[in-house]
């Protein structure tokens, strides 16, 4: 056992020496991987930081929350047509009465007007400034529980208020911001005017998570009731393809205490199939959304972008494997005499197979090593210039030492195999 660890020892010295002396040839020699590794690694701590990034925004809308919409990416990412979805029935605020009172493991029922796309814009106006289109969105009094919202200022709109079509609205970050914080103005109580009417601001919401770090309009909103918005707004109809009309109108729910998601699941689409008029046999005409549902689509989405990584990273790693094969070819033959001295002196086809291998694989990690530190480098950096996410997993290092290791032994084989077959009478010959 000894004597085996002393021989790899020195076989890998023997490797090092090689690949020491050979600064110039080596360092072309791994360019190939070190590109491959960086590209695995810097764009695996890209994506992995995105990634994490929007599964915290999605894990943001709570794990009991139930969505029921005409139709969602969801359909979309299972492969249904965008005309066939938009011809489906839209959803009425009918559904919503009947989920409120048919569902009886539902604890609180809320609509969401101007969120369910096309979305309602309109500019908010205070005094002399006025803001960029913002969404409207109409809810209820329950809007703040189901959606886990926040508030940073004052307070969220009442029943009585929704009731009877108060003209209160709840401002998001962003027209906070613009109107208000710049000049140190405390909005609460402040008139704003939504489009051309007149609103009292009575809460400020606070910031909601950025997916990737970038900002993409999350704060860019403002909240009245859904009484208020439906006087003002009615339920907008945009047409589709093929004369289909789609109105941006969303339902959520939670269930009760004591009563699960899969019940509350279950009862809300007996309630919407019966409402649609659908047979037995009849596929949902209306999509119901949950976290894990979103979350599994975006697992598929990501699966497929890091696979398409690794066959892009693929391609660089086998145009270095290529080179290390090329180069341990001239190796071999550089080395002729080498190896027919020590077979002569008893070294075996094993040992002669071990050494170059493992020069081999010395050289690709190199190169693997060098790849990790510049992609971790570019992941960080960019991170540092842009705020983006960053994650950098132990797995993404063992994956860029391993992929590398495994260029070496596979394109090396080839040249070691030849190396230990050779006759050591020739070998000794060979000038």
């Amino acid at each position: 056992m000894k004597i085996r660890a002393a021989l790899l020892r020195e076989v890998v010295v023997m490797a090092l020496d090689t690949v020491r002396s050979n600064k110039l040839r080596s360092a072309l020699t791994v360019l190939g991987v070190v590109i491959g590794i960086t590209a695995i690694v810097g764009m695996t701590s890209l994506v992995r930081g995105f990634d994490e990034s929007l599964r915290d925004g999605i894990r943001e809308l709570g794990p009991e929350t139930i969505f029921v919409a005409k139709f969602s990416g969801v359909s979309l990412a299972s492969g249904r047509e965008f005309a066939e979805l938009i011809r489906r029935p839209n959803l009425t605020m009918d559904d919503v009465k009947a989920i409120e009172k048919l569902a009886p493991s539902a604890a609180m029922v809320d609509v969401w007007l101007g969120a369910g796309g096309p979305p309602t814009q309109e500019r908010i106006f205070y005094r002399g400034d006025r803001t960029k289109p913002l969404v409207i969105m109409g809810v209820t009094e329950n809007f703040a529980n189901i959606s886990f919202l926040k508030l940073e200022a004052g307070r969220f709109f009442t029943a009585g208020e929704v009731e009877r079509r108060r003209n209160v609205v709840v401002l998001g970050q962003t027209p906070y911001q613009a109107l208000f914080a710049q000049q140190g103005l405390d909005p609460v109580g402040k008139k704003v005017r939504v489009g051309a009417v007149e609103y009292t601001v009575i809460g400020v919401t606070g910031k909601r998570p950025a997916t990737g770090g970038f900002n993409l309009g999350q704060d860019d909103f403002v909240v009245i009731p859904e009484t208020t918005y439906r006087k003002q707004f009615g339920i907008r109809l945009v047409r589709g393809p093929g004369g289909a009309t789609h109105q941006s109108l969303l339902i959520a729910t939670l269930p009760r205490e004591g009563a699960t998601r899969a019940q509350l699941i279950s009862e809300v689409e007996e309630i919407m199939r019966v409402r649609h008029g659908l047979k037995l046999d009849d596929e949902n005409d209306f999509d119901i959304l949950t976290q894990d549902a979103v979350l599994k689509t975006w697992d598929q989405v990501s699966a497929a972008t890091f696979f398409a990584l690794v066959v892009i990273s693929s391609i660089a790693l086998m145009v270095g494997g290529i080179g290390v094969m090329a180069i341990m070819m001239i190796s071999v033959t550089e080395r002729t005499r080498e190896i027919g001295v020590r077979k002569a002196l008893g070294a075996r086809r094993r040992e002669i197979l071990w050494q170059f291998l493992l020069e081999a694989a010395v050289l690709t990690s190199v190169g693997g090593v060098l790849g990790i530190a510049l992609g971790a480098s570019i992941g960080f950096g960019v991170h540092f210039l842009t705020g983006f996410p960053v994650s950098l997993p132990w797995w993404s290092f063992a994956l860029g030492i391993g992929f590398s290791a495994s260029v070496g032994i596979f394109f090396g084989m080839f040249p070691a195999i030849r190396a230990s077959r050779l006759d050591p009478i020739e070998a000794l010959r060979y000038e």
